[in-house]
């Protein structure tokens, strides 16, 4: 073999192996991608059940940060209790509830017409004050966009009608109706004269929501178990198992005369 065609088997033995060099090169570079490409995505992954599991359970009620605007004519501590009845009633009977609470339609359903009768013959006062535990505990915003409908309907001096029409209309706790602007509006259409234009803009708006975040920001800062907690002078009778609407109406027509 002449020393030209060794030297041309050589040169082509480093090129095979040059080129050999090359793919091993680039199947590295492909497999580096392939692993930084696959990390790339479990991080993104994980950051995105990061963001899943930073708000699993709020409220999606983002837009309650804003200033607090009290209901018109709101009374008591900070402004949180939607007042019934007449100032001049010898008891007054303070009542913390959500509106999608199935104990609290209960209490009302019960106790209502008692209610009403002692309010209108000037012997009770009712103090309403606004929870949203069970937006916190089944998810949902029903209970807050329905005490921000309430307060809505207190500006315009029809609250006491429509907590009932709430109550009366209340869908299954698991059921977040109340979110829905929709179903607020037509339950205010069964109050006369509340489904206005400024009734409409104070709901979609969420004028009182921040309100209603102060207000159950106080309930849970009360020590209170549940809803309803219902106080008649102080006293919780909702805990008392004895309690009937017919008790409540002796004791309140008592102190009345006294």
């Amino acid at each position: 073999m002449s020393e030209k065609n060794r030297e041309g088997k050589r040169t082509a033995r480093e090129r095979l192996a040059e080129e050999r060099e090359k793919q091993k090169a680039a199947e590295k570079r492909r497999r580096a991608l392939i692993v930084g490409a696959s990390v790339v995505c479990v991080l993104g992954l994980a950051a995105v059940i990061g963001v899943v599991a930073a708000n699993a359970g709020k409220d999606d009620g983002s837009d309650s940060a804003g200033p607090v605007v009290a209901p018109s004519g709101a009374q008591g501590e900070d402004g949180l209790a939607l007042p019934v009845g007449e100032e001049s009633a010898k008891s007054t009977l303070v009542v913390w509830e959500d509106f999608r609470c199935p104990a609290c339609k209960s209490f009302e359903d019960a106790y209502r017409s008692t209610i009403h009768e002692l309010t209108d013959a000037g012997q009770l006062r009712v103090e309403y004050h606004l929870a949203t535990i069970i937006d916190g505990n089944m998810g949902g915003t029903g209970s807050r966009n329905a005490a921000n409908a309430a307060a809505c309907a207190q500006d315009a001096g029809k609250f006491a009608d429509y907590h009932d029409v709430l109550y009366q209309n209340q869908p299954p706790e698991t059921d977040d109706a109340f979110a829905k602007n929709a179903k607020l509006f037509e339950l205010a259409a069964k109050v006369d004269g509340l489904d206005t234009p400024a009734f409409r803009t104070c709901v979609e708006e969420g004028t009182h929501n921040s309100w209603v975040a102060k207000s159950n920001d106080a309930f849970r800062n009360g020590g209170f178990t549940g809803t309803p907690t219902v106080l008649l002078n102080g006293e919780n009778i909702y805990q008392d198992q004895s309690m009937t609407p017919a008790k409540l109406k002796q004791q309140v027509q008592e102190a009345a005369k006294g």
